[in-house]
């Protein structure tokens, strides 16, 4: 079952870079007593996720902060390695934590997996966006298979 406005992000982990050394966070410090705003993508790398959905989160960062927004975080489920390698190739700048979720553990627990075996590329998520204020989720945004339209920086702008 997906998850839902109203319902509180599950407990997990995520890795992270910090200082260039894989790391983990998990989701209570990630999300406790803040107003998060993620947002996925299939796959690091890809076309769509690279030249239509990242670039909008890049460009309007600021805007998304100055609306209350307290960290801006992007999933795939993509080792940490490429999320890192992702990040600084197209300088994804610090305030944006790259977050990976390489075993789809956490994707799998708030039911957004998708079946991308057909493509050679396994199990990944679904491209969406949420907001979840201290770990209650506020807004959520699901796009549908193959469309990048209502979890776009400027679709969540327009909604905060």
């Amino acid at each position: 079952m997906n998850i839902q406005i109203g319902d509180m992000m599950p407990e997990g982990t995520f890795n992270i870079m910090k200082d260039d050394q894989p790391s983990k966070i998990d989701s209570e410090k990630l999300f406790s007593n803040k107003n998060v705003l993620i947002f996925a993508v299939p796959g690091a790398f890809t076309p769509g996720c690279s030249m239509k959905h990242l670039p909008g989160f890049i460009s309007n960062q600021n805007e998304i902060y100055s609306k209350g927004i307290d960290q801006i975080a992007c999933l795939a489920v993509n080792d940490i390695y490429v999320m890192s390698a992702w990040a600084k190739s197209y300088n994804i700048p610090d305030e944006i934590l790259m977050i990976s979720d390489g075993n789809c553990d956490y994707t799998k627990k708030i039911g957004l997996q998708a079946d991308s075996t057909a493509f050679g590329m396994g199990i990944r998520s679904r491209r969406y966006a949420l907001v979840a204020d201290d770990s209650t989720i506020t807004q959520l945004f699901i796009d549908e298979p193959g469309k990048i339209e209502i979890s776009t920086a400027e679709s969540i702008l327009s909604n905060l």
